[in-house]
């Protein structure tokens, strides 16, 4: 019997939002957790295969590949015997979103504590809809707060704002943390991180609730 694979997008069009930190290292933390992991470069700036780029030695590492417009038909091809697919997608080209979209089992938007990102969604939220329209609620969408600042009033500012959307938004998050971009600049990953490190937690937090989307498919 095939394996299922659940794929997710890793999505906002605007740029500086955490989509790569956050594709890289969910699919990171996943592969080390025993799952067959694929990451997706979908963004034509190539941050994913970058950081790929730059990894050292010959350990068990999730693979990465690079794919356009013709995700939606040619993912099939690539990731029949993979738990998970991860897709870092492209900010500013909807038309690469909107492939995203077609392809994806979930998407998450990772979204900053800011007004402008905020309002950025909107047209995101849009293709979203009007896809989960026509597959009768499918793709499942959830907003990710990213890059938060702990305990400030903007961030609940900024939850009451996103729940204008009629989107669910993730009880995880991620805050500013130095070992995102220390780890990122060497290929490496939060899941090689101590396992009281916050960040490494915070990453786990994601993956736990990205699990829980899965099995309520």
């Amino acid at each position: 019997m095939a394996k299922k694979t659940t794929v997710v997008a890793i999505l906002n069009q605007k740029g500086g939002s955490g989509k790569t930190t956050i594709s890289t290292n969910l699919a990171s933390w996943l592969h080390a957790q025993g799952e067959s992991t694929l990451l997706v470069d979908l963004d034509p700036q190539g941050s994913a295969t970058d950081w790929a780029d730059q990894r050292q030695g010959d350990e068990d590492l999730c693979p990465v590949i690079g794919m356009g417009q013709s995700i939606a038909r040619d993912l099939k091809k690539v990731a029949r015997d993979v738990d998970w697919v991860i897709i870092d997608g492209a900010p500013q080209v909807a038309s690469l979103a909107v492939a995203a979209i077609k392809a994806a089992d979930i998407i998450l938007i990772p979204t900053q504590p800011s007004p402008y990102d905020i309002w950025a969604c909107a047209e995101l939220v849009d293709l979203i809809k009007d896809r989960q329209e026509l597959m009768e609620g499918r793709p499942h969408a959830a907003f990710l707060v990213s890059r938060a600042i702990k305990n400030s009033t903007l961030s609940s500012e900024i939850l009451t704002a996103l729940k204008g959307y009629e989107l669910p938004i993730m009880r995880s998050v991620t805050t500013q943390k130095v070992d995102y971009p220390n780890t990122a600049k060497a290929g490496e990953s939060i899941a090689n991180l101590p396992k009281d490190n916050k960040a490494r937690l915070e990453i786990r937090a994601i993956a736990n609730e990205l699990t829980e989307m899965r099995d309520s498919l």
